[in-house]
């Protein structure tokens, strides 16, 4: 049992990595300015609040449908992922079992910003992304989104790559 709660330690590690990175943010960069340029202008610290999700999509969206597609549905796909991630019926590997608290980090990460920060996620990382796919800077983002995006790739090739396991936990 304790292997099953182990990578739950990653989750807990990006929630406090995400909020106190952003509590940071808020408190030394004005909003909606540059506080700090790494490596000429690849990198840029900034503070930005995004009030719909990946690339601002869903901005303009009425107050109650941002409520239950930015808040409810995160907090039942959250529940669903603790369901199966502790359901003994259900075989899950260790990097499975990783990927999923990673994935867990980064959501609470962001749904803590949409419930105390009035649906607005502070954004500020800043990359420069040199004009590929049109895009001079890629959109700004925050480690609980970068853990989301790492999470669903990872996700992606385990389901690809690992054996399926039966109920007893052999391959087959």
């Amino acid at each position: 049992m304790a292997k099953t709660w182990r990578p739950l330690i990653l989750t807990v590690f990006i929630v406090l990595a995400d909020q106190l990175s952003k509590a940071w943010v808020v408190a030394a960069i004005p909003e909606n300015t540059v506080g700090y340029w790494f490596f000429g202008d690849f990198l840029a610290i900034v503070h930005v609040r995004n009030t719909a999700i990946a690339f601002s999509m869903g901005s303009a969206l009425p107050i109650w449908i941002r409520l239950i597609f930015f808040v409810g549905l995160p907090v039942v796909l959250l529940v669903i992922v603790l369901l199966i991630y502790f359901n003994e019926h259900i075989p899950l590997s260790m990097p499975t079992r990783w990927t999923l608290a990673l994935f867990m980090g980064g959501g609470i990460g962001n749904l803590i910003d949409r419930i105390f920060r009035s649906l607005r996620v502070v954004d500020f990382i800043s990359v420069k992304f040199y004009g590929i796919f049109g895009l001079e800077r890629w959109p700004t983002f925050n480690i609980a989104d970068a853990s989301l995006v790492v999470s669903g790739i990872l996700l992606a090739v385990l389901l690809l790559l690992e054996k399926e396991v039966d109920r007893d936990g052999k391959e087959r």
